[in-house]
């Protein structure tokens, strides 16, 4: 999810690389912290691919600074990103959400309600955390407390990202033709 966020922030505007790391781990930090060793290459393979550019400007009062700015073909790979997650972008709650903070970036309203379908979907379909002869548990049935609390949080997470889709989605549907 690095190249997202760094393709999500330089569209919003250039930013120097201090800044940039600073707003990712803003982001994206409490799941997985963003150190140098992680954001120059990432930054590296986007300017190598066409996506990035970096300019030096003067600072105010400061020695010259490295910009970042996202070039026309960044903007093609982060709406294609953006409108066409891999699987596990969808399933996996921490890069959802990376995608999401970023999804307004993408124009075409039905675009973005595919998106958000997909993620209804998956949390439509049938599952849970433990499972017991292939069976997910149920709340009342699971003994442990601390993974009884662990169910009970996830599906009252569960229902309320559901019922911020649903209605997300009804508000995209009026804007649809």
């Amino acid at each position: 999810m690095l190249p997202l966020s760094i393709l999500g922030f330089l569209a919003e505007r250039p930013l120097h690389a201090y800044e940039l790391r600073r707003r990712i781990s803003d982001l994206i930090g409490h799941n997985r912290p963003v150190s140098d060793g992680a954001l120059y290459p990432a930054v590296n393979r986007l300017r190598q691919a066409g996506h990035v550019e970096r300019r030096a400007e003067p600072g105010e009062s400061a020695p010259t600074r490295q910009v970042l700015r996202i070039t026309s073909s960044g903007r093609a790979e982060l709406l294609r990103r953006l409108t066409e997650p891999k699987e596990t972008e969808i399933t996996d709650g921490g890069a959802f959400f990376t995608l999401l903070a970023f999804l307004g970036q993408v124009p075409d309203p039905a675009r973005r309600a595919a998106v958000l379908r997909r993620r209804l979907d998956f949390l439509t379909a049938p599952a849970g955390f433990f499972t017991r002869s292939g069976q997910p548990v149920r709340i009342k049935d699971e003994e442990d407390p601390y993974r009884r609390g662990m169910l009970i949080m996830a599906r009252a997470a569960q229902r309320a990202e559901r019922a911020w889709l649903e209605e997300t989605l009804r508000e995209l549907e009026t804007k649809l033709p």
